[in-house]
């Protein structure tokens, strides 16, 4: 039978290392929380935002979902984005996808997918992650090698997704209020487990 006992005896391991180098590591972030930053992740087991990143509990909050979709729509992620620029005033925000993602796969091959034409939420957000890959799609067809192909449209995935997040009312807020607010775009290689920046913008870009 599973059970959690794994899960504890790692968590008691952890907890009691973290005291042994600090006896106030947990202490200073029980009233409150002060991150500098907001992270937009993938869902992906092989991503977690503060173990690839070094941080320290109280440092990024996080959201996570799959494909690190920015999706207007979606109360549960523009709740999280609201509440970190209104009320935690994060400085930063990191959209990271990452070389091997399933969604973006699953994206490329939906046609030919048992999830094509099913009502899911999977399906619909897998078809929304579709159409914004759109563009990408055509230009990625002209690469012959399969891995290239796929490492080109996570990339197109994170300027899409990009797009969408310095659209979004409550990033446009922050920055017409004149407070300092910095977006990334990454993308996160599971080969060498480094990040890649591929885009930033500071200010929200007005037409000549």
């Amino acid at each position: 039978m599973t059970t959690l006992k794994p899960l504890l005896a790692k968590n008691r391991s952890w907890a009691l290392q973290r005291r042994q180098r600090n006896p106030h590591y947990f202490q200073q972030n029980v009233h409150s929380q002060q991150p500098h930053s907001l992270w937009i992740g993938c869902s992906d087991s092989r991503v977690p935002a503060e173990v690839l990143t070094g941080a320290h509990p109280g440092e990024l909050f996080v959201h996570r979902n799959i494909a690190n979709m920015v999706v207007a729509g979606d109360d549960n992620f523009m709740s999280v984005l609201q509440y970190a620029l209104e009320y935690l005033k994060v400085s930063r925000i990191v959209l990271c996808g990452h070389y091997g993602c399933g969604g973006v796969q699953a994206a490329v091959a939906l046609p030919d997918l048992p999830l094509y034409g099913e009502n899911s939420p999977l399906a619909r957000r897998i078809t929304q992650l579709r159409e914004a890959l759109a563009p990408g799609l055509a230009k990625a067809d002209r690469i012959g090698d399969e891995k290239e192909r796929l490492n080109q449209l996570v990339e197109a995935n994170v300027l899409a997704q990009f797009s969408h997040l310095i659209a979004a009312e409550p990033v446009l807020n922050i920055w017409r209020a004149g407070a300092e607010l910095d977006v990334f775009g990454c993308v996160y290689d599971l080969q060498s487990g480094h990040l890649k920046e591929l885009i930033q913008q500071s200010a929200e870009e007005t037409s000549p």
